[in-house]
């Protein structure tokens, strides 16, 4: 019951404190500081979560999990690794693969180009790419014994090119390697046949051709330079990876998705950090802007505290008073805070679009990031926290003035009254 009591005193003294304008203001910009954190924080987190996601569903979707490639040699019986692979608990699928390496001629000079020979009915178990272009596309890739070759949108727009034309890629003889020799750079013609927008550096860095081309175009024969390997668990794949190569009779090296993209999550996970700890200063900032406002509260209200301690009411219960006053002001905070970092945290893609629209900017670079947009992912876990933390600090804030209230002297105060 006395709880009740001083619950409802607290409360009619934050309502109270409209009567003092300087009060007010005080109040009024530690519940906007305790907001504007909150918000920030919930948007951030919504952000890193995006980020994460997209490197998980999109970059890691296609980029393989791992790969078994050959040592100064190409893999001969790529099949029984895919079948040793099926037999590891954790290893999803397995896809055998080609690899080349060449140049491609634009404006300003060459670039370097990563080829893919894939073998479509495989690589659609170890991989996402399908997703990212028309079935059309796709299909053209199973065409083997073409010289078809599907794009990145960012690629085929630096070379100006278009489904149907061709492009040359320069790479070295392989005959002439062979036999020890140095000769100049052999061109092989490909015809575009399709075009994938996954965003980011693979659009301008990768493209895909039938494996059994590519196996000819390098004299392989049935071998392949390669088996991509896809797990259940990404963070389980440098123990996988590393299973099935030791157990392969061909020496092999042994790569996996942590060595090659692995600092990319750690970097998110990094910022993320960071983040969490600036903002949560941000709010514990704004937070103590309560003590400001509780101390003048409680000058301001010495003789009514005075009044209550004479009758009767227990220390405790007037420190109870003043935590509720300065808990109102935490609480409206997180609320509008959170309101507003949801509202902004769902529709944060398009927000980023309209400003790029608006301004004329790109905020994310394909050329810098592996996505070329704004991702946002909103964890009902984060907002739960960031709010609660929010709280407790506005909280923590209250103690010390709501203590100091508890130790009023009533004579001394009626007195001065």
């Amino acid at each position: 019951m006395r709880s009740l009591l001083a619950m409802w005193i607290g409360w009619r003294f934050y309502l109270a404190r409209q009567s003092n304008r300087f009060i007010n203001f005080i109040s009024f910009a530690s519940t906007a500081g305790i907001a504007l954190g909150v918000t920030v924080l919930i948007v951030v987190l919504s952000a890193m979560n995006g980020f994460e996601k997209e490197l998980e569903q999109r970059l890691l979707g296609v980029v393989s999990h791992g790969e078994l490639i050959g040592v100064n040699e190409p893999i001969y019986d790529w099949q029984n690794i895919v079948n040793d692979a099926n037999q590891i608990p954790g290893i999803v699928a397995a896809a055998p693969f080609v690899r080349m390496q060449g140049l491609v001629q634009k404006v300003g000079g060459f670039q370097g180009l990563t080829v893919l020979g894939i073998d479509i009915n495989n690589e659609a178990n170890v991989s996402n790419i399908k997703q990212f272009m028309s079935e059309q596309s796709w299909q053209s890739l199973g065409e083997q014994e073409t010289n078809n070759i599907v794009l990145g949108r960012g690629l085929a727009k630096s070379l100006d090119l278009k489904v149907g034309q061709t492009l040359s890629l320069y790479m070295p003889n392989v005959n002439a390697q062979s036999q020890g020799k140095i000769a100049a750079a052999k061109s092989h013609r490909f015809i575009v046949s399709g075009i994938f927008e996954l965003g980011g550096e693979l659009d301008m860095s990768t493209a895909y051709i039938p494996m059994q081309h590519a196996a000819k175009t390098l004299n392989l024969g049935d071998s392949v330079s390669g088996v991509r390997i896809k797990v259940d668990d990404v963070f389980a794949a440098p123990r996988l990876i590393r299973d099935l190569g030791y157990s392969q009779q061909q020496y092999v090296y042994i790569s996996d998705w942590t060595r090659t993209q692995g600092h990319l999550y750690q970097d998110i996970q990094l910022v993320r950090m960071v983040m969490y700890l600036v903002l949560a200063l941000v709010i514990a900032v704004a937070c103590f802007n309560i003590v400001s406002t509780l101390v003048m509260a409680v000058r301001d209200k010495q003789s009514e505290i005075a009044i209550l301690l004479t009758m009767g009411m227990k220390k405790a219960s007037v420190m109870l008073i003043f935590v509720v006053q300065g808990a109102f002001n935490g609480l409206l905070g997180c609320a509008i805070g959170a309101v507003l970092g949801v509202s902004i945290s769902l529709n944060l893609s398009a927000i980023a679009k309209g400003i790029e629209s608006i301004l004329g900017i790109q905020l994310l670079s394909a050329d810098v990031y592996f996505i070329d947009f704004l991702p946002s992912e909103l964890n009902g876990a984060d907002v739960v926290t960031v709010v609660c933390l929010a709280f407790i600090m506005s909280v923590i804030a209250t103690l010390y003035p709501a203590w100091k209230a508890s130790q009023t002297l009533p004579a001394r105060a009626l007195a001065g009254r």
